[in-house]
C-alpha cells in the first residue's frame, strides 16, 4: 500500500485507542485465552508473508518467516498445552524447515522434488513431528485446519526421497482440510496433489470453480499451466502466459518463463 494510506490508518487507530481509554499494558495471564486465536493467525499471516511472498524480487524471506516463528515459540511456551500454538508450531517448523533448499546459488526456484534434503533442518522437522503427535483431531476448525496442514508437511518432510512421497495419505488430510476450510487456496492445493496420485487430468477437474475464487492469482494458472503440459495439452502455452502476466514474484516468474520455453520446445 502506499506509505500515506498506511500513515493515515496508524493515526486513525491512535486516535481510536485514545478516546477509549484503551491502556497500554502487558496482557495478563488470565487474558491470554480470549487473544490466543487472534495472535495465532496474525502469526501465520506474517509467516506466510514471509514463506510465499506473492510480489517483489524475493521468492521467500527467510527472515521475516523465522522471526514468525519465534514468536509463535514464544507464545506456545507461555500456554504450552493450548492445541492451537502447539498444531501452528508444528506447521510453521515444517514448513521452514525447507528454507535453504528452496533457492539455487543463482537465486532460482527449486521445486520440492527437485531439493537437496540433506539442507533440510532435520532438527526442526523432529521437533514439529514431536509438537504433532501431541495434538489430537479436534472439533475446533482452526486447530484442525492447522493440524492437517501440519500433516502433509510433515509427509513431504518425512518422505527419504520424492518418489517416496505417500500422495495417498497427503490426498486423505485435504480431503478431511476440506470438510474444515474449504478455502480456495486448499483447494488448489489440493487439486495438485489429486493430480500427483491420479494423473493431470484429475488435477485439472478439481480445478474447476476456482477461477473467480482466486481470480488474480497466478498460482492458479500455473497449476493449470503444468497440468495442462502434463497432459499433452496445446492449452498449457496460453495458461503459462496467463501465469506469467498476473505474477508479481521475480523468481517465480522467471521459472515460469523457463517452464514456458521448455514446453513450447518440448
Amino acid at each position: 500500500m502506499p506509505e500515506p494510506t498506511v500513515a493515515a490508518r496508524i493515526t486513525r487507530g491512535k486516535k481510536k485507542i485514545v478516546a477509549a481509554g484503551i491502556p497500554y499494558a502487558v496482557p495478563g495471564r488470565g487474558d491470554l485465552p480470549g487473544r490466543l486465536r487472534v495472535v495465532a493467525q496474525v502469526a501465520y499471516l506474517a509467516f506466510t508473508a514471509g514463506y510465499a511472498p506473492g510480489s517483489g524480487p524475493d521468492l521467500l524471506r527467510a527472515d521475516l518467516a523465522g522471526e514468525a516463528v519465534r514468536l509463535v515459540r514464544v507464545t506456545h511456551a507461555l500456554v504450552p498445552d493450548e492445541p492451537v500454538l502447539r498444531a501452528l508450531l508444528a506447521l510453521v517448523l515444517l514448513q521452514h524447515s525447507r528454507r535453504d533448499a528452496r533457492v539455487d546459488a543463482e537465486g532460482g526456484l527449486v521445486l520440492l522434488p527437485d531439493q537437496d534434503r540433506g539442507l533440510w533442518h532435520h532438527g526442526e522437522v523432529a521437533e514439529a513431528v514431536d509438537l504433532l503427535a501431541g495434538v489430537a483431531p479436534s472439533p475446533d476448525p482452526l486447530v484442525e485446519s492447522y493440524r492437517l496442514q501440519a500433516l502433509v508437511a510433515a509427509e513431504h518432510a518425512l518422505a527419504p526421497t520424492s518418489a517416496a512421497t505417500r500422495w495417498d495419505r497427503i490426498c486423505e488430510a485435504y480431503a478431511a482440510l476440506l470438510q474444515v476450510n474449504p478455502s480456495p487456496s486448499a483447494r488448489l492445493a489440493a487439486a495438485v496433489a489429486l493430480s500427483e496420485r491420479d494423473g493431470p487430468r484429475a488435477g485439472l477437474a478439481a480445478l474447476d470453480g476456482l477461477d473467480e475464487a482466486l481470480a488474480g492469482s497466478h498460482r492458479l494458472a500455473a497449476v493449470r499451466a503444468e497440468l495442462l503440459a502434463r497432459a499433452g495439452d496445446d492449452a498449457a502455452l496460453a495458461a503459462f502466459d496467463e501465469a506469467i502476466r498476473l505474477c508479481g514474484n521475480d523468481v517465480e516468474r522467471a521459472h515460469l518463463l523457463t517452464r514456458r520455453e521448455a514446453v513450447a520446445a518440448g
